[in-house]
């Protein structure tokens, strides 16, 4: 799922330029073949969850596996099975596995990565997190630099949602293949339709900071509060027959610059400078395709095409979970038979992020919907060739979660909001 090589350093003087770099690199045609998987995890001290783990004890436990934000001088290498380390402001480690041909092949390998990372952060004393936000802390920072000291600084003109998004929340992201040309609107619309009942169904992230938060996923009310600019969805019901690639340009254009990386500490941006503002003029030099990539980079919708789709909405899961939504959400993007289905069930619900993020399994109709998607995902399961052991105990969580949304709770009965 990597893009081929392009010129990084050509100017950009016109919107229509920028499009057409932006179309050659967001979404890459062709058979669907590859899965991916990113996993977050905020990390504790074994003995007391809620004492702050600095970035000193950080760098001993990964060695040589610490990324450049964590240790300049580190090698940053790979794990065994290609996995690289990466580390979130807040501490959060981050797994990211080469994208497989099977979804087996990719469980194996990551499933390694996590248990070489669980023993190196063991010997220091250190634990991986079990939910998508940090139910022990307060957001701090532990890593400092031009780039997240900007976004700190743009993300607090909208309230202190982006220091709990930076520091606190830990994610997970599946990414797949955009498939042939003919097949990119419909797995576009269905990988943003089916994000809220998904998210509610696999919500974990109701405790931060000691305190119950009154949100099934309080890591993805965070996002919702942060810049709708770069945050908000780039489909929403309606835009069936929408471009997903006019759709992005749009998107990425009107997005306003987050940073500006220049020589020194300093990368924040004049206030409300989009990319499109850049282009006109309104900075001292014309932007770059390099420029353009980075801008890119710090856009986070909950999906987002990189030449293949990621899909950013679901919380960090405990212990082995992780293979539950990523073998649910394979299932449903099989063919584009699934893809329809899928899509047909989630459409009617589509809209409803913030009640997703707040009320979870106890909004009846996103209850219904992801019931419906489970059920669905458990006829395709077979077809992704799994190990008996590794099928059997994702097909007992897959039922685990289906019976909880056909459960009906008390809550069900209350008015709640979309």
């Amino acid at each position: 799922m990597t893009s081929p090589e392009l010129d990084r350093s050509a100017i950009l003087r016109e919107s229509a330029a920028a499009g057409r770099h932006l179309a050659r690199i967001c979404f890459k045609t062709g058979p669907p073949t590859l899965t991916g998987v990113e996993l977050e995890w905020t990390v504790h001290d074994a003995a007391d969850p809620a004492r702050p783990v600095d970035p000193t004890r950080l760098r001993a436990a990964l060695g040589r596996h610490s990324p450049a934000t964590l240790d300049a001088t580190s090698p940053a290498e790979p794990l065994r099975h290609g996995g690289m380390v990466t580390l979130e402001p807040g501490g959060q480690l981050e797994i990211s596995t080469p994208p497989r041909p099977s979804v087996t092949a990719l469980i194996q390998a990551t499933e390694a990565d996590i248990a070489q990372v669980t023993d190196l952060l063991a010997a220091a004393g250190l634990i991986l997190g079990r939910s998508g936000i940090d139910p022990h802390r307060r957001p701090r920072p532990v890593l400092e630099t031009p780039r997240y000291r900007a976004m700190r600084g743009a993300f607090d003109r909208h309230g202190p949602a982006g220091r709990t998004m930076m520091y606190s929340t830990a994610g997970l992201q599946v990414c797949l293949d955009a498939g042939e040309p003919e097949q990119v609107a419909a797995r576009w619309a269905a990988a943003h339709a089916v994000g809220p009942p998904l998210l509610a169904v696999f919500a974990s992230a109701s405790r931060h900071a000691g305190r119950r938060t009154g949100w099934a996923s309080a890591r993805m009310a965070a996002w919702l509060a942060i810049d709708p600019a770069r945050t908000r969805p780039v489909w929403m019901p309606g835009d069936v027959d929408e471009d997903p690639t006019a759709s992005w340009i749009r998107y990425v254009l009107a997005a306003p610059l987050l940073c500006l990386r220049r020589q020194g500490p300093d990368w924040a941006p004049p206030p409300n400078v989009t990319f499109a503002d850049w282009l006109d003029g309104a900075l001292p030099r014309p932007p770059t395709t390099d420029d353009l990539d980075y801008h890119v980079s710090t856009l986070f919708p909950p999906v987002r095409p990189r030449g293949y789709l990621e899909l950013r909405y679901l919380d960090a899961q405990p212990d082995r979970d992780w293979r539950l939504p990523l073998a649910v959400l394979t299932a449903l993007f099989t063919d584009p038979g699934t893809v329809r289905a899928a899509y047909a069930i989630a459409a009617p619900v589509a809209h409803r992020w913030s009640a997703a993020a707040r009320h979870g399994l106890a909004d009846p109709a996103l209850a219904a919907a992801a019931a419906a998607l489970l059920d669905l995902a458990l006829t395709t399961l077979p077809r992704l060739d799994l190990p008996a052991g590794i099928h059997d105990e994702i097909q007992r969580g897959v039922r685990r979660r289906l019976a909880a949304a056909n459960r009906q709770p008390r809550s069900r009965e209350r008015k709640v909001t979309p």
